[in-house]
């Protein structure tokens, strides 16, 4: 296998983090969603840590695109 084509497989394959960041803030918004229409009042208690993950989470995905990009132009 060349190594051109290697650097094309290992960025295809470090951009699989971005799609797992994307279904991680889907899944946190929808849960917080879900939990803010049973219990209106506790909703805006929990608004500090639903910041907090998807903070975490768009930032795992941007190290995920970060990687991707280095492999292709550095490595």
């Amino acid at each position: 296998m060349e190594a051109e084509a290697a650097k094309f497989i290992g960025a295809g394959i470090a951009c699989f983090g971005m799609a797992g960041a994307a279904i991680g803030v889907a899944n946190i918004f929808g849960n917080f969603l879900s939990g803010a229409l049973r219990n209106p009042s506790a909703a805006s208690g929990q608004f500090g840590n639903l910041i907090f993950g998807f903070a975490v989470t768009e930032a795992l995905g941007i190290f995920s695109f970060l990687i991707a990009l280095i492999l292709l132009f550095v490595a």
